[in-house]
């Protein structure tokens, strides 16, 4: 929606404070997908719950975030990202209401699914509004800080929860962890009214505009693939793997609607040239995914493991893995000052060092007295979390850094539901494969977490491996064989 005129002009001198409110806001939502996981004991407990009807607790939210996030980015390139914006905010701090207020499971559930819908609307608008707000070195930096806010949200969310239930206690502390985000949305919202730039969107034509058959396609889609994922945590995936091979014609459906709409030169939900004619989206886009299926995945382990295993507290548990949250704080920042100069590097390097924490923390679960596993594997964390820190932020400028910025909302949007999935996947795989090497070993945590943290170290140089190729084409681009080049003339 942006013209090229817009994006030459004078930068907006209040684009550093917008970002600091969106990405406030963004980093809320974030939160919101790890940080109940402390809470789900007091939850059930306080609610009377089942284990499977508790669990939907975080599983809607996940479905919901991840359902919405493509859509919610074509409607802020439409509608404008600063409506959209408020909408959504507004949405979520409401949601948040609902959900610390709710009087049984039912309506806990409602109100996530509701919460995580309106987070989806939301997050697509934060790297919509960096493309639109920031050029140059300046969107590397920009990009950098939403890196931080993403690899951050989720590391320390364990952390925050613990502490919200230290400080407000049973029966009733779980509630403090969804009435914390009223009055942080409240502020927000009101500075987000003052400082985003106004945009102009008309709402004539919007059902011509917005593509709602592809956004019904691929929505049954997604369900179709986190639904069984989520099932499976809980033994359920024999009744539902079917959905699977929906899922696959359903994806494949979507693919030919979006063609055709492309054809009839109307306006797609997910333009499919972004992944063929982008250079870097597609490669960046499922890097991202790869990465987030093991990074997100080991959180819930080391949660089961220090809890569970070791009989540490929720706060407890959190600050033990406090040292990959400080390093991801400290190194994302720097890493998208950087991006411009490093590239691809950056994130070769930073899967390298995550890598090595994985494979350090699997080594040390077995040779350290399990009462001294957490201290002993904080500096693996550490720098594990430097080198978090240089893979979020880095891959994504250098994914969205040629997209158009009438087509940023649903970048982003396609960008952020590659890692939802990566999140659901990631988290259920790992715990399962924690839980069964609990079963199989009679109870060894230790050896359960050496496990895990190998499997997490398998997909991780699985991205890894893609980094080094996307690296290797950028550089045959930029230094073609000149010997090639002397047989093509020849």
């Amino acid at each position: 929606m942006t013209s090229s005129a817009q994006q030459t002009s004078t930068p907006d001198p209040r684009r550093w404070k917008a970002l600091a409110v969106t990405l406030t806001a963004g980093f809320m939502v974030l939160l919101d997908v790890s940080i109940v996981n402390v809470a789900l004991p007091s939850i059930q407990r306080d609610l009377g719950a089942s284990a499977g009807g508790v669990q939907w607790v975080i599983s809607g939210y996940a479905l919901t975030f991840g359902l919405v996030l493509v859509f919610g980015g074509r409607l802020g390139d439409a509608l404008g990202r600063r409506r959209m914006f408020l909408i959504a905010l507004t949405g979520f701090v409401l949601t948040s209401a609902l959900a610390g207020a709710a009087p049984g499971p039912e309506l806990l559930i409602v109100a996530r699914l509701l919460q995580g819908m309106t987070g989806g609307l939301l997050t697509p608008q934060n790297t919509g509004l960096i493309q639109e707000l920031f050029s140059g070195p300046e969107r590397g930096k920009a990009f950098g800080m939403f890196g931080a806010v993403v690899g951050i949200s989720t590391a320390v969310g364990p952390i925050l929860g613990g502490v919200i239930l230290a400080v407000f206690g049973d029966p009733e502390g779980w509630r403090w962890v969804f009435y914390v985000n009223v009055p942080i949305g409240a502020l927000a919202l009101g500075l987000a009214a003052h400082l985003l730039p106004k945009s102009r969107a008309s709402l004539r034509g919007i059902g011509r505009e917005l593509d709602f058959t592809g956004a019904l396609l691929l929505g049954l889609a997604v369900v179709c693939v986190l639904f069984p994922i989520l099932e499976a945590e809980q033994g359920g995936l024999g009744a539902v793997w079917w959905l699977f091979l929906l899922a696959i014609a359903l994806g494949a459906a979507f693919v030919w609607w979006e063609r055709r709409l492309v054809r009839l030169d109307r306006a797609p939900l997910l333009d499919l040239r972004l992944f063929t004619s982008t250079p870097g989206f597609a490669s960046g886009a499922t890097l991202g995914a790869v990465y987030f299926c093991a990074f997100t995945g080991i959180w819930l382990v080391f949660a089961m493991f220090f809890q569970q295993g070791l009989g540490f507290t929720p706060l407890a548990s959190g600050l033990a893995v406090t040292p990959f949250a400080v390093g991801s704080a400290a190194s994302a920042v720097v890493a998208g000052r950087l991006v411009d100069r490093w590239g691809r590097r950056l994130t070769v390097i930073g899967l390298s060092l995550v890598l090595g924490c994985m494979l350090a923390v699997a080594a040390l679960a077995l040779l350290v007295p399990a009462e001294s596993v957490g201290w002993a594997v904080a500096l693996p964390l550490l720098i594990g979390g430097i080198g978090g820190g240089m893979v979020i932020s880095p891959n994504t400028t250098l994914t969205l850094e040629r997209v158009p910025t009438s087509m940023a909302g649903v970048a982003g949007g396609a960008l952020q539901t590659g890692q939802r999935l990566g999140t659901a996947v990631g988290t259920a795989l790992l715990a399962a494969v924690f839980h069964t090497a609990i079963s199989l070993s009679t109870g060894d945590y230790p050896l359960a977490l050496t496990i895990s943290m190998l499997c997490a170290a398998l997909l991780t140089l699985i991205a890894l491996i893609l980094g080094v190729a996307e690296l290797r084409r950028r550089r045959e681009v930029v230094n073609p064989d000149p010997t090639a080049a002397h047989c093509s003339q020849g």
